[in-house]
């Protein structure tokens, strides 16, 4: 097996590959959640969705419980994925392994990405103003869940689910509280920050001084959601996406048609 096999979930594209797009889920979330991205943006890009461990077919996996040790794995892999011209896109706690692993990826290979998304995540400098929850009993752990409002329902409603998921739930949360950001220099691409207006957890406020990480151009796009805006919002989402890796492909060598 490819080592990369393990982390990612490859989908074929219906022209030749140009460029690939690393997506990373949130806390809780895996590969699955990227599943219509494929028939939705240009055909010259492979997704690969990350499927990290604690599930899926790495059920039987610890979840990682730190940002460092997720971009260990993910870097160690991505080094034989390069051949093509790359890019990121990650939600909450994928946006903060997103950058982390960009940033790792120039440092170890020189390569940076055509283009970094971040979305549902503040600025990794600014300080996590919310309580703590990776720690807190089971049942204050299901609150926050909730209040979150991107768990189904039928998630509640099924002590067996429960019992599985709360591990891996409490993993993540620990990833994205325990993170501590380290200063170095601005990435040589641009980056978008994507934000809810409806977002509890990360205002518009907090989402703009990620320019401060790109030394190329840098947006900010919010819509109408919540934090999960990439689910309520998927068809404007795509459509950005779609439009920002269409103009990449143009400028690549080789262009023809992008769709």
């Amino acid at each position: 097996m490819n080592p990369s096999d393990l982390w990612l979930v490859r989908h074929r594209t219906t022209q030749p590959p140009r460029l690939r797009l690393f997506c990373l889920p949130y806390a809780g979330g895996n590969s699955q959640i990227f599943r219509a991205y494929p028939q939705l943006l240009p055909g010259a890009v492979e997704v690969c969705a990350v499927k990290l461990p604690g599930r899926e077919k790495r059920f039987s996996e610890p979840a990682l419980e730190s940002v460092d040790a997720i971009v260990d794995g993910l870097a160690t892999v991505l080094e034989g994925e390069l051949d093509l011209p790359f890019a990121i896109f990650g939600h909450s706690l994928g946006a903060l392994a997103g950058f982390e692993l960009a940033r790792r990826l120039a440092a170890t290979s020189g390569r940076t990405p055509e283009h970094l998304w971040v979305s549902g995540h503040r600025a990794p400098h600014l300080p996590d103003p919310n309580p703590q929850v990776h720690a807190s009993p089971d049942s204050e752990l299901l609150d926050e869940l909730r209040r979150l409002n991107g768990t189904p329902r039928e998630v509640f409603d099924s002590p067996e689910l429960l019992e599985l998921l709360l591990p891996l739930l409490r993993a993540d949360f620990t990833a994205a509280e325990t993170y501590v950001y380290r200063e170095t220099a601005p990435l040589e691409c641009p980056i978008t920050a994507l934000g809810g207006a409806r977002d509890e957890l990360v205002s518009p406020e907090e989402l703009e001084p990620w320019c401060e990480y790109s030394n190329a151009q840098f947006r900010l796009e919010v819509f109408p959601g919540d934090h999960f805006f990439i689910h309520q919002d998927h068809e404007l989402v795509v459509g950005l996406l779609t439009a920002d890796l269409e103009y990449i492909l143009a400028g690549l060598p080789g262009q023809g048609a992008v769709r």
